[in-house]
């Protein structure tokens, strides 16, 4: 049987041809998706509903390489290490992310982690609406923190406009884009979870 003269498509091959253009513009669009992949727009009707759900498998593909850790007692060292995990996986597509921000979760892969993070934080003390507000603080600090990794080397130049304090900041030496940014994130992961384990305390003081 001969070759199909057009690649046969697949729900894989047009996530990825879509991740493939945020990748490198930051955007995709349809006819743009199609060209790509070498069919007519309407061909990718027949494997998608559209835009909202090539952006949802999209994020399925960005979430691929988080590895959760395993669910035990320890719910600060569990949260911290998901945090991990879902900030490098996220940094691998640091274009995406705005992507993302404008769409609502669905896909099964980033809902398996939220539930990971939802069943930890419930089961160390917090309540439903406390867990909410727990999880939309390590989503914003964690996706801030993806986008950094693709900051330039030299992120601040105020040059005369830095006050001494800045300028003694900017002065320290120079580490690279992956090591300060990876310090950063370790610093402030350590912020937010000791945040967290002090209101934990004092939910626990009100009961």
């Amino acid at each position: 049987m001969a070759r199909p003269l057009t690649p046969l498509l697949s729900v894989d091959r047009i996530a990825k041809g879509a991740l493939e253009l945020v990748d490198h513009s930051g955007e995709f669009t349809i006819p743009a998706l199609a060209a790509k992949l070498g069919v007519r727009p309407s061909s990718l009707y027949n494997h998608v509903s559209g835009r909202t759900e090539i952006v949802e498998l999209m994020r399925g593909l960005a979430s691929d390489h988080i590895r959760l850790p395993h669910h035990d007692s320890d719910w600060y060292a569990t949260i911290s290490e998901t945090c991990r995990q879902y900030r490098n996986s996220y940094a691998r597509h640091p274009r995406l992310i705005p992507l993302l921000t404008a769409y609502p979760v669905s896909h099964p892969a980033t809902t398996r982690m939220y539930n990971l993070l939802a069943d930890v934080l419930t089961e160390a003390g917090f309540d439903p609406a406390e867990v909410l507000k727990a999880i939309t603080t390590l989503d914003s600090f964690v996706l801030g923190s993806a986008l950094d990794v693709a900051a330039p080397e030299v992120v601040w130049t105020p040059g005369d406009h830095a006050e001494p304090a800045l300028a003694a900041a900017l002065a320290t030496p120079p580490q690279g884009t992956q090591q300060r940014a990876d310090e950063a994130f370790e610093y402030g992961l350590q912020i937010v979870m000791n945040g967290l384990a002090q209101q934990l305390a004092a939910i626990e003081r009100s009961r």
